[in-house]
């Protein structure tokens, strides 16, 4: 089973896929984490997003992992902190932008997905990566809320940016996201839409588990 999750940058995909994946008993592949890996790894060697045919290289040959408590290994490092960083949050836009970059990430993610029953969150997970899977949502938030949302997540984890750094961030992540050559955010009809701007985490997640279990039920 796949259930595939779309949506903009804190609209509480992740929050939701972990959530899903305990409940549905369902490994929870955090794609956005991929392509953090590779800005990580560019960071680590130097390279900028002006250094495209090394970056192009550079996730040719990289190894990513889950486990089962959502961390993430880079190389069999755990850098499930290390790539939330400021650094990385910079440019990992830029850098999933890059169209041979993009199809080397989606070429791993299949690989990941068709050997488990997952729950995959992402931008173009329901239209590029799985358009396939059995469940396909678009989660959606205002601006202002996805930003207050980050803010205190980095907060928690000390992650030092300020709530005007953030909105900034994600408002310039928006506009990236829906304007790539491949794989762009984007709603389409055979999506589940749900707003979560004023709902709590156990809403939102009954809300899913209710289409899910209902499909299942009608089939």
């Amino acid at each position: 089973m796949i259930v595939a999750i779309d949506g903009p940058a804190g609209s509480g995909k992740g929050t939701i896929a972990s959530v899903l994946s305990k409940k549905l008993n369902l490994v929870n592949i955090d794609t956005g984490a991929t392509y953090r890996c590779v800005a990580l790894k560019a960071l680590r060697n130097n390279l900028n997003i002006e250094d495209k045919e090394k970056i192009i290289e550079l996730s040719n040959n990289i190894d990513i992992k889950f486990d089962l408590n959502n961390n993430v290994y880079l190389d069999g490092e755990d850098v499930t902190k290390e790539i939330r960083s400021k650094e990385v949050t910079n440019i990992v836009s830029p850098i999933s932008s890059i169209v041979e970059v993009r199809k080397n990430m989606v070429d791993l993610q299949r690989r990941l997905g068709n050997s488990n029953n997952v729950v995959m969150e992402g931008r173009d997970i329901t239209t590029v990566v799985f358009p396939n899977a059995d469940y396909k949502f678009y989660l959606d938030a205002t601006l202002e809320e996805r930003a207050k949302r980050r803010f205190k997540e980095y907060q928690e984890k000390q992650i030092d940016m300020s709530y005007d750094e953030i909105y900034e961030n994600i408002k310039n992540r928006d506009y990236n996201d829906s304007h790539k050559e491949v794989g762009s955010l984007m709603r389409t009809d055979d999506q589940h839409y749900i707003d979560s701007t004023n709902l709590t985490i156990d809403e939102v997640t009954n809300e899913f588990i209710k289409i899910i279990e209902g499909d299942k039920n009608e089939s």
